[in-house]
């Protein structure tokens, strides 16, 4: 079994499989107030994870919604 040190493990945001609002904004170059509204207005969508109040986006599934749409 192999232990990896958080430290020595950091992983790039472009391969990371969800990303907190904070770390969206910054990749996608959405504000943090519109991703949070977009996170409330959309509940139960397939690119949300809610653990109780943390909201984490599912990168891949939300470069899907950005690529289909003409305006957030």
């Amino acid at each position: 079994m192999v232990l990896i040190e958080k430290s020595n493990m950091d992983i790039p945001v472009w391969e990371r499989y969800t990303l907190t609002i904070e770390e969206a904004s910054r990749y996608f170059r959405i504000g943090e107030n519109k991703l949070r509204k977009l996170a409330e207005e959309n509940k139960h969508a397939n690119w949300l994870i809610r653990n109780d109040n943390r909201i984490q986006i599912k990168r891949k599934q939300f470069e899907k919604i950005i690529d289909k749409s003409d305006a957030i």
